[in-house]
């Protein structure tokens, strides 16, 4: 699914419409993870003031509204003319003065909602710092992980504890700095969090340097793929050899998620924990 990179990448190509007026709305499907608003018609009329982003959020300010939208699984936005064909999962289409908006979601877990209290309590109000903020740092990040005994990757992605670090980037940054995914976090030393608070941001600024990551159908709002995949040395590369030592890569699954490493540069370092059960999410 879309990550934070290919958010921002996709949240910049919409840029153009910005300062444009919304001439008209058209639902062809309201179903996604929550039916399309059934008063989205009032948009009709209203210039778009500003787009920003939270977490894998893009919050469209008009005049008298503010739409969150989120990419879902399958999501993704384009700009086009409103000559193009339409393709079979074109949800919305809001035609600006210059520029056609199609929201196109194929796995329906994306989201089109207003930006009002109720949305803002369950999907924002939670969330954890920025990782590019200066709110995201070593000492932040020690203060969440010195009671956590879960793996490491799982706390770096949770978005109670920093938004946006998501399987890709979690696994690259982990494999940079020699941890092994599973190795409890409350067991990192303070150089290992200062370390990887810079690795993290070091990744997602490259990835969106990159234009993001294209897995799979990521495109951003101009069709254009990402290029962080180029780059990849661990995600995706199970089987394949260790490019520091030629080692085997492995995986194992995380919080239902594949995580690759290399056993001989990230060995699992035994620790001992405060509670007698093992470590969530660690070999057995």
């Amino acid at each position: 699914m879309p990550e934070l990179p290919e958010v921002e990448t996709t949240k910049t190509s919409l840029l153009p419409l910005v300062g444009q007026k919304v001439m008209s709305v058209q639902v062809n499907n309201p179903s996604l993870r929550w039916p399309i608003p059934k008063n989205i018609q009032k948009l009709q009329g209203q210039k778009l003031l500003k787009l920003t982003r939270r977490s894998k959020y893009i919050l469209a300010a008009f005049e008298h509204d503010t739409m969150l939208w989120h990419l879902g699984m399958s999501g993704s936005f384009r700009l086009c003319d409103a000559n193009t064909e339409l393709r079979k999962h074109d949800h919305l289409i809001i035609q600006f003065e210059d520029d056609q908006l199609r929201y196109h979601d194929p796995r329906r877990f994306g989201c089109i909602l207003w930006l009002d209290k109720t949305s803002q309590t369950k999907l924002i109000d939670t969330l954890g710092p920025e990782p590019l903020s200066d709110q995201f740092n070593a000492e932040y990040l020690a203060s969440k992980l010195k009671n956590k005994n879960i793996a490491i990757k799982v706390a770096i992605m949770d978005n109670h504890v920093v938004v946006g670090v998501g399987n890709i980037y979690a696994t690259e940054s982990l494999f940079n700095l020699g941890i092994h995914p599973a190795q409890p976090a409350s067991s990192l030393s303070k150089n290992q969090i200062e370390k990887l608070v810079l690795e993290i941001k070091r990744i997602l600024k490259q990835a969106i340097d990159l234009g993001g990551s294209t897995l799979r159908d990521y495109t951003n709002a101009m069709g254009e793929n990402g290029y962080f995949q180029q780059t990849l040395l661990a995600y995706g590369r199970a089987g394949e050899m260790c490019i520091n030592c030629e080692t085997t890569l492995e995986n194992l699954k995380l919080g239902q998620r594949a995580s690759v490493f290399c056993p001989e540069c990230q060995p699992l370092k035994k620790v001992k924990v405060p509670s007698k059960k093992s470590v969530k999410g660690t070999q057995s």
